[in-house]
């Protein structure tokens, strides 16, 4: 996966990066890209970036 910052983090030290592909979506910290990625099928990654543009997370 290709991963780029988020245009929804405020800082640079409270950064996360996200990914996207047809099947998938992932999210993982800058500070810690060692410990991987959390990753959601594409229904509830859709769901989620909904959620958050929506203001509900």
């Amino acid at each position: 996966m290709d991963f780029r910052k988020s245009s929804y983090s405020a800082t640079e030290s409270h950064c996360v990066e996200v990914a996207e592909q047809d099947d998938a979506g992932a999210i993982r910290d800058t500070k810690h890209r060692d410990l991987g990625a959390l990753v959601f099928p594409s229904p509830e990654w859709r769901a989620f970036l909904t959620a958050v543009k929506d203001g509900e997370v």
